[in-house]
């Protein structure tokens, strides 16, 4: 099976996410859209997590 992590947010990325729901609750922006910017965000940041993790494990390596 893969291997499933979760991490909590940081205070920034928090911030964010509370952002991205105070604008939905005032109706700013739709519940939709508000999803597919956290997904959005969530993954672009998980990708770079990855990425930075398998630069630091080739650097461990050299």
């Amino acid at each position: 099976m893969g291997d499933l992590q979760f991490d909590l947010p940081c205070k920034e990325q928090l911030a964010y996410f509370v952002g991205l729901g105070i604008l939905t609750a005032l109706e700013v922006i739709d519940w939709p859209v508000a999803l597919a910017i956290a997904v959005g965000h969530e993954l672009a940041r998980s990708n770079h997590s990855k990425s930075l993790r398998e630069f630091g494990e080739a650097l461990e390596q050299a």
